[in-house]
């Protein structure tokens, strides 16, 4: 199988690397579609005189019988073009009225960005905490985020009172909105490690080293407590709410993914031992349908789970070459899966084909990554972000094609442990070692 590293070789023509093989199987219709997509592809390099690339890229795939010159290529790219432009007249959902299509390299390639590129953001606002600042999360709507620290607190901050803050012309009306923390959460005896919003009520889920997932009404400004407590079997590390927030999906220091129903606090985890994972996980998420949930292990492995069975139906072996697997997250339609490991790669994997696209190439040049670091889409999945440990600044690469683009200094005086994209705005939020996280937003 080939991993396509966009960052070398010829502009435009990706150079090959070998990386792990999946644990099934590529389908025989796929290879054989395969097979017929490069020898149409040599045909038309002889049909248009480039007789040398052709005859080279034929002893590379091992084609035969040799293929003759034709332009059966051309006719099909056409056909293909006009079935594509029919299908770009279906119903949008909101998101993409919004937001735009998200990533899709089926139809996409060469599409061009609207979104403004991460180093255009600044810092609106900084808060701090009493230890180091390891956790965030944005609200789904985006108005809102959250911070949480070695210190085992949690705080909630308004994005728009932030921003008032942060813009002098706005200062009279800061007066009358107040400070941008609306709320100080205070119930975990130890580090809050994970934040999660609930997808569609006023409630915010925190893990922590104290063993337990705690649950907060923040609509509630006296309510200091959570109002429901889950205790799991280890430190917690990583969670994600199903897209209704009847159900949520934990990771631990232990291999065992746990995944909890919100309204009963029962829990569930696969009854097939061979399913789970080797090594603590690293980072779990849940696509926007519902149907799975993605995991990122230590033991350098991702796992995709059906969500009803709560079976493993896919593993990706050394998904980063052995190193641990640092976080997960699914493209908004579900195709796709951006991954980061402490090889201080990132890689976006296909789940129909299981195999890796594209990986993006340059963070990490300055040493040993130590510390689990979150590879991130922008609000549009027009970018993919990297905070690198090393220099504590943004690696930021057109999530098409994996050009680079230009890098920010996010201005944190430690390690950046943490970082998230708001889903609705051009804005995200650091979270790092020096007890500070830092929101920041690309004013228009």
């Amino acid at each position: 199988m080939n991993n396509f590293n966009m960052n070398k070789g010829i502009p435009g023509i990706p150079v090959a690397t070998t990386i792990s093989t999946p644990s099934h199987p590529i389908p025989s219709n796929i290879i054989q579609t395969r097979e017929l997509l490069y020898r149409l592809i040599i045909s038309q390099l002889f049909y248009d005189g480039y007789q040398q690339v052709a005859v080279t890229l034929s002893n590379m795939v091992h084609t035969d019988p040799p293929c003759p010159p034709s332009d059966r290529l051309m006719h099909v790219v056409t056909l293909g073009l006009e079935r594509e432009s029919e299908s770009k007249h279906r119903t949008q959902n909101r998101a993409e009225r919004i937001l735009g299509p998200g990533l899709d390299l089926e139809y996409e390639t060469e599409m061009q960005s609207n979104a403004p590129e991460p180093a255009q953001y600044e810092t609106a606002y900084v808060t701090s905490h009493k230890g180091n600042c390891r956790s965030g999360a944005f609200s789904p709507d985006g108005q809102l985020c959250a911070t949480g620290s070695v210190d085992a607190s949690i705080k909630v901050l308004d994005v728009d009172r932030m921003l008032a803050k942060s813009n002098p012309e706005s200062r009279g009306h800061l007066d009358q909105t107040g400070h941008p923390v609306i709320r100080t959460l205070y119930d975990h005896l130890e580090e809050v490690t994970c934040l999660e919003f609930h997808p569609k009520e006023a409630i915010l889920a925190s893990g922590s080293n104290d063993f337990t997932i705690k649950l907060f009404d923040y609509s509630k400004a006296s309510a200091k407590k959570a109002f429901r407590t889950m205790t799991d079997a280890a430190p917690l590390t990583c969670m994600s709410f199903h897209p209704s927030g009847d159900f949520l999906v934990a990771g631990s220091a232990t291999n065992i993914l746990r995944l909890y129903d919100v309204n009963t606090a029962q829990c569930f985890i696969s009854a097939i031992p061979s399913h789970h994972h080797s090594a603590a996980i690293n980072s779990v998420k849940w696509a926007n349908d519902g149907k799975h949930f993605v995991s990122g292990s230590a033991d350098g492995s991702i796992k995709i789970w059906d969500a009803v069975s709560n079976r493993c139906i896919s593993t990706f072996l050394q998904a980063h070459d052995g190193a641990e697997v640092c976080s997960v997250n699914f493209s908004r339609n579900g195709k796709y899966v951006l991954s980061s490991g402490k090889d201080s790669l990132v890689k976006l994997w296909e789940l129909s084909t299981s195999r890796c696209l594209i990986a993006y190439t340059g963070a990490g040049t300055t040493g040993k990554q130590e510390n689990l670091a979150q590879a991130v889409f922008n609000h549009t999945e027009d970018y993919v972000m990297f905070p690198d440990e090393a220099t504590t600044s943004l690696c930021v690469w057109d999530a098409r094609n994996a050009s680079r683009k230009q890098l920010l200094s996010l201005g944190h005086n430690a390690a950046v442990r943490l970082i998230v994209h708001s889903p609705t705005h051009a804005a995200f939020l650091t979270c790092s070692d020096d007890f500070r996280a830092r929101f920041w937003f690309r004013r228009h």
